[in-house]
């Protein structure tokens, strides 16, 4: 039931027969992974993909001079790396959880092979793909286009949704500002100028909105504005 429950609450799942479920169990390995413990590098043979079922994992580049470039976070519910093994078969990043987690390991040749019988399988995880696809050209929007202030505000709007006013920071703010695409002194002089405009109210990791609408325009703003 637990893996039941793991898989559907991941999109590239969730259209699937409890038939298809059975499947499945018989191709994935359970791993619990300790902070910091690396699931693979950049460049490294791609032997499957993952789907999160607890913890947190992040997924991430290294420059030339080894500064960490924090791609996304992963949280439960989501698959990461399956692009991988329909590619050049190479991972294109680094990943490695940031607590312990529980990861459900679908290796590559069982997989592919059990794609081979079951459609809807392959078709649930095209749309899974999609989904990502989407998220990522929104990501690549949000830096080309919009400046530190907005995003941050896009960010935190997104954590709050329609209903909430506080919202808590679910990483620390070093890799919220990787995450952004920005460096931790810049985050910081925008959480307080956001702070200092009466905008938002921050205690630690607790944020309090305090003027929706003009957040939002900010987080709609760009930078030609």
């Amino acid at each position: 039931m637990q893996l039941k429950d793991d898989l559907l609450q991941c999109p590239m799942f969730s259209g699937v027969t409890d038939e298809d479920l059975k499947f499945l169990a018989g191709v994935i390995r359970q791993r619990v992974c300790e902070k910091g413990e690396l699931l693979f590098s950049e460049g490294d043979a791609a032997a499957g993909f993952y789907v999160l079922a607890e913890g947190r994992v992040k997924v991430y580049k290294l420059s030339p001079d080894g500064k960490e470039r924090i791609l996304h976070i992963v949280q439960p519910g989501t698959s990461f790396a399956e692009a991988a093994i329909f590619g050049d078969g190479h991972y294109p990043a680094y990943a490695e959880p940031l607590q312990k987690s529980r990861l459900l390991f679908f290796p590559k040749r069982e997989f592919l092979d059990l794609l081979h019988n079951k459609s809807q399988i392959a078709i649930n995880m095209i749309g899974g793909l999609s989904r990502f696809l989407r998220q990522f050209a929104t990501q690549v929007e949000q830096l080309t286009f919009q400046d530190v202030p907005a995003r941050l505000a896009k960010y935190i709007l997104g954590l709050a949704g329609d209903e909430n006013d506080e919202v808590l920071l679910p990483i620390p703010k070093g890799e919220l500002a990787s995450n952004l695409g920005t460096v931790s002194e810049t985050l910081s002089r925008t959480f307080r100028k956001l702070s200092e405009e009466g905008l938002i109210s921050v205690k630690g990791k607790q944020i309090r909105i305090e003027d929706r609408d003009s957040l939002e325009d900010i987080a709609e703003s760009t930078k030609e504005r």
